[in-house]
């Protein structure tokens, strides 16, 4: 099971990655980086898609149902997967990540559109979320 760093270097590994980190989106602190950032400061990224996250995680539009099409109070953690944020040049991935504690975790890619292949990142972004250990 990967920790942070190991998680965030098989990132790298996928084609197109050009920066990723492990942010918490409750305070907007990155957990860890790697590679570049959009705007080149990873503190800053880490903050701003923190707020990405936080708006969708706490949306009652994408909340869960239940068997009678109710919302559910379900463990603190989010129904949302994944979001997806398209920009002319490239791809920012946001993949929720389920733990012991708060689930208020998410590995944060960004990826160059032309040389990236969106559902593979998206698919290894959820297995590297399954594995990530968080100490």
């Amino acid at each position: 099971m990967p920790g942070i760093d190991e998680c965030l270097l098989e990132v790298m590994r996928l084609p197109g990655a050009r920066g990723a980190s492990v942010v918490d989106w409750t305070s907007g602190l990155a957990l860890g980086t790697i590679g570049d950032s959009p705007n080149g400061d990873h503190e800053a990224t880490a903050a701003e898609t923190a707020e990405v996250a936080r708006m969708t995680a706490e949306q009652p539009a994408f909340a869960r149902l239940g068997a009678e099409g109710e919302q559910t109070a379900e463990p603190p953690s989010t129904p949302v997967e994944d979001v997806i944020v398209t920009t002319h040049d490239g791809y920012h991935m946001l993949r929720f990540v389920e733990t012991a504690f708060d689930s208020s975790v998410f590995l944060h890619l960004w990826l160059d559109r032309s040389a990236g292949n969106l559902a593979l990142a998206r698919r290894r972004l959820g297995e590297l979320a399954e594995r990530l250990v968080l100490a």
